[in-house]
């Protein structure tokens, strides 16, 4: 099994801000998956105790990917991330994939790499914290294009919404992280 999660934060208030790149991603993978006729994916269901959204991927051969979105805020999601892996008991260092914002990559690109987070991150740090652990696969999709706004504080800045043509940037970068993860997990 494979526990896929998108880290943003729940709420109209959050949409297209560059803190939810990794519910955006995560509704991609959830997008591509739902219309390769070899998966069968469930819809988004909301996991009280696992203080997430969750969806079950199946493919023919019965094995499942759970695609999950924390519905604590950012810098808690540690809590419920930790809540699905116990319930799941899945290994870490092989079965976890985190997908983040990333200030430290320019907008439209994006790393996929073992153990490697932004320089700040408290979403990262929670999950760290809370799982023990920073040997898990990342998926680092950079929101910084901060020249059409001028110098503002991270945690600020990336609650900013981003304008159309920033969102269609990123967009195009996370359809390529969606395209390599796949290649790279074979899904």
């Amino acid at each position: 099994m494979k526990i896929i999660v998108g880290l943003g934060n729940p709420g109209s208030k959050y949409k297209n801000t560059r803190h939810n790149a990794g519910f955006v991603f995560i509704e991609k993978l959830w997008d591509y998956l739902g219309w390769d006729k070899n998966y069968d994916v469930s819809d988004w269901k909301e996991e009280r105790k696992l203080k997430a959204q969750i969806s079950e991927v199946r493919n023919q051969n019965g094995s499942k990917i759970l695609l999950v979105k924390p519905l604590t805020f950012m810098n808690l999601s540690g809590e419920s991330v930790q809540k699905v892996v116990s319930m799941y008991k899945v290994n870490i260092e092989k079965e976890l994939i985190l997908a983040h914002d990333d200030l430290d990559l320019k907008l439209g690109n994006y790393k996929i790499q073992l153990g490697t987070s932004p320089k700040k991150h408290n979403g990262v740090n929670s999950v760290e914290q809370f799982l023990g652990n920073r040997n898990f696969l990342r998926v680092r999709i950079g929101v910084d294009s901060r020249e059409s706004v001028g110098e503002s504080p991270g945690e600020e800045y990336v609650l900013l919404r981003m304008k159309e043509s920033e969102l269609d940037i990123l967009k195009n970068s996370i359809s390529g992280a969606v395209k390599e993860l796949r290649s790279i997990l074979s899904i």
